[in-house]
């Protein structure tokens, strides 16, 4: 699949997750999980007509998560595996943090149980 945006700016985190904040949104990439789909098909599968359809599109290859190719009159969408790696590296930093803020605080008071024996 070409992207046609392709040179736009780097999605950020902030873009992805306010993108996937809709839940027709999410929809959507859950339906493209099969493979490229036509605007039309999508249309059909979801509670919102084919212009509401193409606007969430448009949100969401901004946000790096959708490609499209034109074919015919027919656009083509898929999903970009790379806009979800921005969303996973963040949260993958998000839990990481986490993590070593917990094994801190463990590691903070096993110290001072030993200190006051």
């Amino acid at each position: 699949m070409s992207n046609h945006s392709a040179a736009r700016r780097t999605a950020t985190p902030d873009d992805v997750f306010d993108a996937l904040g809709e839940p027709v949104r999410r929809q959507i990439i859950a339906r493209l999980r099969t493979g490229p789909t036509p605007v039309g098909k999508l249309a059909e599968q979801l509670t919102v007509g084919r212009p509401a359809v193409s606007k969430h599109l448009r949100v969401l290859e901004g946000a790096g998560l959708v490609h499209h190719e034109s074919r015919g009159t027919r656009n083509l969408y898929a999903l970009a595996p790379e806009g979800l790696v921005v969303a996973q590296q963040w949260l993958v930093g998000m839990w990481d943090t986490a993590l070593t803020g917990f094994a801190d605080a463990v590691v903070d008071e096993v110290k001072r149980r030993g200190e006051n024996r």
